[in-house]
């Protein structure tokens, strides 16, 4: 990518579109989350529980995010795969405080890490360690351990501690994606 294209990029004057996966257990907050990004008037004051998916649309500074959010329920979670080859990012949810299911969570992500269309691409994989306004909240230190984060090493990750209902933290994470979105399109130029 040569010096004009950089600087169009951070001026803003270049737009890309982009599709990321939005994953993770069931009741970790995917939904609120992207609900944090949507227009003021496009809000929704109750969120419910996302059967099979739903498509949400946000932007954050020139890049465009086509968010495929998946259900997290057993039965729901194969669907995931069929998503896999056509995304540029991932936003792994975690709810910080639902230690029981860590393992479960762990086993996602690792088969998730392992399948043919995500395991040789440097995808930028984003964990929001998510409910951080529970009591029982593990901190992102601790949920990196447990779910051996520091095993990936062919793709950037970030992990960010987040509330999904009063957005902290969300913004910090949209950001590091959004400039390793830039980073991993201009790649595969």
């Amino acid at each position: 990518m040569g010096i004009f294209d950089k600087l169009a990029g951070l001026l803003g004057l270049r737009r890309r579109e982009v599709n990321v996966l939005v994953v993770g257990l069931d009741n970790s907050g995917k939904s609120t989350l992207l609900n944090h990004f949507k227009s003021e008037d496009s809000k929704s004051s109750e969120i419910v529980p996302t059967i099979g998916f739903n498509v949400e649309k946000f932007q954050n500074k020139n890049v465009g995010f086509t968010a495929f959010d998946m259900s997290g329920q057993g039965r729901y979670r194969s669907l995931w795969e069929h998503y896999y080859r056509d995304c540029q990012g991932i936003i792994f949810v975690i709810d910080s405080s639902d230690k029981l299911r860590f393992v479960v969570a762990k086993d996602e992500l690792d088969t998730l890490l392992q399948h043919p269309d995500i395991a040789n691409r440097r995808i930028p994989v984003l964990f929001f360690a998510n409910k951080m306004d529970v009591k029982e909240a593990m901190s992102a230190v601790k949920i990196s351990a447990a779910l051996g984060l520091d095993r990936i090493s062919n793709k950037p990750w970030h992990i960010c501690a987040s509330n999904a209902i009063t957005g902290e933290g969300l913004q910090e994470g949209v950001e590091w994606l959004t400039g390793q979105i830039w980073e991993y399109v201009d790649r595969r130029r």
